[in-house]
């Protein structure tokens, strides 16, 4: 019988070692597999997609992957891809994905490359606290305080013209506002060498193509590219949100630029409101996305988004509400020069393309005729209800007939961008983790 228990006890022991070493093997299994965590990337639509940027959240990630300092993505071949985690905890990248088709990425914990920047964007407040932004194909301003103290008007989102993928703003607002050149300009003109005073402030001024682009955009007092602003009791006037009080930039790239605005509060049929944006651009793409918040709406109330149409090119519109886009064909500011200038000069203005894309589908999309708009006869609207700190989200953008690197001659070629983007936006990349 002893030897009996003894051989019994020593099978024990061996299962109890086989047990084991299979615990171990799958405790290792599941490791390695947290080591790093397989997306596949899937697309509905009938057309490839690129260029595109997806989002995962970075909290499913981290509780995969042990919360790791930082994290890289890698293609099925096992090459890096840049990527971004954004200020509101998103891991974002491009991935490629083939018509209804889908894709795999990997994310890992590691150190990511040192990747070129394809965005930037600051507050310049030594041009009246301008905040310019761009990425690899587009760029854009809007106006802030020190301007509104100084009573000028312009309201609006600015178009910054682009024909390079290089990042330029910074360089643009170094040659404007050179201090020397500056003084050297008011040297000549108080010794009466008006003309020389007009060559030299050409030479470095963004109004002109020095071969990246130029500033050719009107906005004024209007709503300029794209911008929202709530409407009157009579549903027909607008409500212009003049220029912003207080910003944060929340992401400053690699991938995307993001931006918080926040406008003083306007008294708006009785109502005392306050208004917050976060735009935020990405690489690759001509549209920016908007997420607009009103604080302190009380009653029914409605907002618009409002692309400004100038004289030179009023009919030049179009307005798709099914599809939920519009688009407006730019030919430039042609007084923007002096008459001197202006036979050589307005050549280079080229089409500027205008255009909106709806996340939400919008009541009504019109024309409303506009009085008191220095050189426009109005602007094209998308209407919608507007409710007290429910996000409004929408998309602006634009794009160059001189770009190169894009494809834009006509106004079909960028309604055909716009219903595709529209397209993009009503039905997103899916990510299975």
């Amino acid at each position: 019988m002893f030897k009996y228990f003894r051989r019994n006890r020593r099978q024990m022991i061996f299962m109890r070692k086989i047990i084991s070493f299979f615990l171990a093997l799958l405790l290792c299994g599941s490791a390695m597999a947290a080591d790093r965590v397989k997306l596949t990337i899937s697309n509905p639509l009938d057309f490839a997609r690129a260029e595109e940027m997806v989002e995962i959240d970075m909290a499913a990630l981290n509780k995969k992957l042990d919360n790791p300092a930082a994290v890289v993505v890698t293609d099925a071949n096992g090459n890096e891809v840049p990527s971004q985690v954004t200020y509101d905890g998103k891991l974002i990248f491009q991935p490629g994905v083939p018509a209804k088709g889908k894709s795999e990425y990997f994310v890992a914990p590691g150190t990511p490359q040192p990747y070129e920047s394809k965005v930037f964007g600051r507050q310049f407040p030594e041009r009246v606290d301008d905040i310019a932004w761009e990425n690899d194909r587009v760029a854009f301003r809007c106006y802030g305080p020190a301007l509104q103290r100084n009573g000028e008007r312009a309201w609006g989102y600015d178009i910054w013209n682009k024909r390079t993928s290089d990042l330029v703003v910074e360089a643009r607002y170094s040659g404007e506002l050179d201090p020397e050149i500056a003084s050297v300009c008011k040297k000549l003109r108080a010794r009466g060498e008006n003309d020389l005073a007009d060559d030299l402030y050409n030479a470095v001024s963004y109004h002109v193509d020095h071969g990246n682009g130029m500033d050719c955009y009107k906005v004024g007092p209007t709503l300029g590219a794209g911008t929202t602003a709530l409407l009157e009791s009579d549903g027909m006037t607008i409500h212009y949100p003049k220029c912003y009080v207080d910003y944060e930039i929340l992401d400053k790239g690699p991938l995307r630029f993001t931006v918080k605005l926040v406008y003083g509060k306007e008294s708006v049929q009785g109502q005392e409101v306050t208004e917050t944006r976060i735009v935020s651009l990405d690489a690759g793409s001509q549209m920016n996305k908007c997420i607009v918040c009103y604080d302190g709406i009380t009653k029914p109330q409605l907002l618009a988004t409002g692309i400004v149409v100038h004289n030179e090119n009023p009919g030049a519109y179009v307005m798709n509400l099914g599809k939920t886009y519009m688009g407006y064909e730019d030919l430039g500011d042609p007084n923007q020069y002096k008459e001197k200038y202006r036979a050589k000069q307005n050549q280079d203005f080229g089409k500027i393309y205008v255009g909106a894309v709806f996340q939400g589908r919008p009541e009504k999309m019109n024309f409303l005729q506009g009085a008191g708009l220095p050189g426009a006869v109005g602007h094209i609207l998308s209407i919608t209800a507007c409710q007290n700190n429910v996000p409004y989200i929408y998309y602006f953008g634009t794009g160059w007939s001189r770009n190169p690197n894009t494809n834009f001659q006509s106004m079909a070629d960028w309604e055909a961008y716009l219903s595709k983007f529209s397209q993009q936006v009503w039905n997103p990349l899916q990510v299975k983790i």
